[in-house]
């Protein structure tokens, strides 16, 4: 059985006296698609925070690709590379939408790269607006940079914190579409937070549900949304008040 890229064993994260994730022990599979749900405070963001070595946690081990990393053990620079982060909110350079995606390469000496932005920015279906200033952009638009920002990058774990929050119809269909085929294609290990059960159905291979920092249950979708084992997992899936 291949290891999975992250497991967790019990992570506590705290902000002062106040724990605000308790994840007893969760598993990422390599190569899937695992969507992350529940109401706002839940400590999904927290989670995807902890996946990115943005933070380690209060106590507890984070293992990922085989290496335990806990509260006095942050990642090496190479390691922290494999994984990259889209914020819901993304903030882009006051530059063109090509420098803001050679940005990271830049930062990470890789220079000759002009064939792998022109083919990440086809990918988003942004090419032809390489020399758009950002500022310009549609909200769909300015997302999309960022996602491609992180594509480029060819992360082995993408996290993505809201990918489509507040966006219409049209470009939520083209970034699931876009996340579908890095999936698929680069076989890239998507975590992704959202708040939309619906899109948590059409994307992920499973779904795990936070309520007050811990993690109820995480299932095939399938089963996750058709024959949950928590009461409180069929409640949510139902778009029932639990909280």
């Amino acid at each position: 059985m291949t290891a999975p890229v992250y497991a967790l064993q019990a992570v506590v994260k705290e902000y002062g006296s106040r724990a605000v994730l308790r994840v007893s022990q969760l598993d990422v599979q390599p190569s899937e698609v695992l969507a992350l749900v529940g109401p706002s405070g839940a400590g999904k963001s927290t989670l995807l925070r902890l996946l990115d070595f943005l933070e380690p946690p209060t106590s507890g081990s984070v293992r990922f690709q085989g290496m335990d990393y806990g509260p006095a053990q942050t990642p090496p620079l190479e390691v922290r590379r494999r994984v990259t982060m889209v914020f819901q909110r993304p903030v882009l350079l006051n530059r063109s939408v090509l420098d803001n995606v050679r940005y990271g390469l830049r930062l990470r000496g890789q220079r000759d790269s002009a064939e792998l932005i022109e083919a990440t920015l086809e990918q988003v279906g942004l090419a032809e607006l390489a020399r758009r200033q950002g500022r310009t952009l549609s909200g769909g638009e300015l997302q999309r940079v960022a996602l491609a920002r992180a594509m480029v990058l060819r992360p082995d774990v993408l996290l993505l914190d809201e990918p489509t929050a507040n966006l219409d119809p049209y470009n939520v269909g083209l970034i699931e579409d876009i996340l579908r085929r890095l999936n698929s294609e680069q076989r890239t290990t998507l975590v992704i937070v959202t708040h939309n059960v619906f899109q948590a159905r059409r994307l992920a291979q499973r779904v795990g549900l936070l309520l007050d920092g811990q993690v109820v249950e995480v299932a095939d979708v399938g089963e996750f949304f058709d024959s949950p084992r928590d009461a409180r997992t069929a409640a949510f899936a139902r778009g029932e008040m639990v909280y």
